[in-house]
């Protein structure tokens, strides 16, 4: 069973990105680093217990990948020209070929990652489309005996809610029910011509902020 990983936030930006969210939560985030065979970058946010925040940005000294870049990245336009946005969700397995044989939707390919030391298995769409527009979540397995989440300092912000709005919410409820992680995404009907959004709620210090 796939468990809650961490959050994906997506900027045009990293820098302009990392300046608005902390704004936001009234809290610094850690440094992250690159990704290589995507051509991203990024930085993160502790939220306890394994989970955590990432805000993620094309590398612009970064050469093309020849491949589509994960999570939608090269289509800047989608993405607010002000601020981040949060545009998916991560769970964690510890069979990543058992579990995408097993959900509902096909997740994509698996693709061997690394970043620093860290290294993992994810599942990208060959296109580097958002599965279920961003409220199907990628999977990860982590083929390290640590966890990114036990490396970052406690900012004392945690994950209280993650709902969902999309025009098919029996279909993402299926997939997600398939992937054992239903009960982790409150998924509600939107109007047809509406986009599918993720709205997280993040406790912090200085109280309840909603990122959306």
């Amino acid at each position: 069973m796939a468990v809650p990983d961490h959050l994906v936030l997506a900027a045009r930006d990293l820098d302009r990105g990392t300046a608005w969210l902390e704004q936001r939560l009234g809290v610094a985030l850690a440094p992250g680093g690159r990704h290589v065979r995507m051509g991203t970058h990024n930085r993160l946010l502790g939220l306890g217990d394994d989970f955590y925040l990432e805000l993620i940005a094309i590398d612009p000294l970064a050469p093309p990948p020849g491949r589509p870049r994960w999570f939608g990245l090269d289509s800047p336009e989608a993405l607010p020209e002000d601020r981040p946005r949060l545009i998916h969700w991560v769970v964690r397995s510890d069979d990543i070929r058992r579990d995408a044989a097993a959900s509902a939707e096909a997740p994509g390919e698996i693709l061997p990652m690394e970043r620093g030391d860290f290294r993992w298995r994810i599942t990208v769409p060959p296109d580097g489309r958002l599965p279920g527009s961003g409220l199907v979540p990628t999977l990860i397995q982590w083929d390290v005996p640590f966890h990114p989440a036990a490396r970052l300092p406690d900012a004392g912000c945690r994950l209280m809610k993650l709902e969902g709005f999309h025009p098919q919410p029996a279909r993402i409820k299926a997939v997600l029910d398939s992937l054992g992680v239903g009960a982790r995404l409150d998924v509600h009907p939107c109007a047809l011509d509406e986009a599918a959004e993720l709205v997280a709620y993040i406790r912090t210090p200085t109280g309840l902020v909603e990122l959306d």
